[in-house]
């Protein structure tokens, strides 16, 4: 017995040391595949140029903030839903779109109107992806914001170039590079489609109404919806304000540049029905043949904003341009 244990033991032996040199010998070969299989957990430092301003990102957020409806369904239609602790400005929103709506409806509210400094940083959130008017002078403090350890990066864009960008960025950021990437191609698969549509039609001339009052509040050159209503076949008639992305303009210039369709902005106050009626018994733009023949087309307001939406936007739009093209 002895004898055969101790045979055993040298057969044990023998096959532990070349089982010990296989193994060294494989370490040896793809130590370097095994080093980057083992940081493939790490998530490695990035940093964004954020329209001019450094955004630095040491760790994949798990509780983010998205100020604007705009910014919150691009998370949803990107499959970051969960990481959404809460949204700001539904105030403007009239809702997701229908395949939207479920993933949305779980995201918790943190303020109906604009984010408050004392609900985001008593959120718990460590990243923040917010629309521009959120921040600044009137709003939050990206400075103070990183140095509670909240990192914020800005959606701002103003060219398509611009807010894939800002998709991709975020595709970094949450490790989803691909999902990104296959988004921003469907985008542009389906804004092409709608050119090639319209291609040859003489731009339709639009006027942008926000709201009214002592004159029209619409959208300049450097807005982001003037990019869209070109897309989709139209001008801004305003697109030669060039230095302000919103502006108030008075009713005897929007008289001149004679508007074929007046694009309305759809928001909670006041409501579409009572734009419409507005524009119909002012006494300046009443006079237009626009409004005369009821060419009105209404697009929500988040519609228009940066965000997941531009194929959706531009489509719409072009139907509302050109109805004959779309029956």
């Amino acid at each position: 017995m002895k004898k055969c244990f101790a045979g055993m033991l040298g057969i044990l032996v023998i096959l532990g040391g070349v089982l010990a040199g296989c193994g060294a010998s494989s370490n040896n070969e793809t130590g370097g595949n095994v080093s980057k299989s083992s940081m493939a957990f790490e998530y490695k430092t990035l940093t964004f140029d954020n329209y001019g301003r450094e955004v630095t990102i040491t760790a994949k957020p798990t509780k983010v903030l998205t100020l604007g409806p705009n910014t919150t369904e691009l998370f949803v239609a990107l499959g970051l839903t969960d990481f959404i602790i809460g949204n700001s400005l539904d105030n403007h929103s009239r809702g997701a779109l229908p395949e939207y709506e479920g993933d949305y409806a779980r995201i918790p509210e943190l303020t109906y109107g604009s984010a408050t400094r004392e609900a985001v940083i008593t959120s718990g959130a460590d990243f923040i992806y917010g629309i521009d008017w959120e921040f600044g002078s009137e709003g939050l403090d990206e400075k103070e914001l990183a140095g509670m350890g909240i990192p914020s990066y800005k959606n701002s864009a103003s060219t398509m170039d611009d807010i894939y960008q800002e998709i991709r960025d975020i595709g970094q950021i949450f490790e989803i590079e691909v999902t990104a990437e296959q988004y921003v191609t469907k985008q542009q698969e389906r804004i092409a489609a709608v050119q090639e549509k319209i291609k040859g039609k003489e731009p339709v001339k639009v006027l942008v109404y926000d709201s009214g009052g002592d004159g029209v509040f619409t959208a300049g050159k450097s807005n982001f919806e003037t990019l869209l209503i070109e897309f989709a076949g139209g001008k801004n008639i305003f697109d030669d304000i060039a230095d302000q992305q919103w502006t108030t303009v008075s009713y005897e210039e929007v008289l001149k540049r004679k508007p074929d369709v007046i694009l309305i902005h759809d928001y909670d106050i006041p409501s579409l029905e009572q734009k419409i009626s507005d524009i119909k018994n002012d006494p300046a733009l009443s006079q237009l043949e626009s409004v005369q023949n009821g060419n009105f087309v209404a697009i929500s307001l988040e519609s228009v904003l940066p965000g997941n939406r531009m194929a959706y936007t531009v489509e719409t739009l072009a139907k509302g341009f050109y109805p004959e093209l779309f029956d």
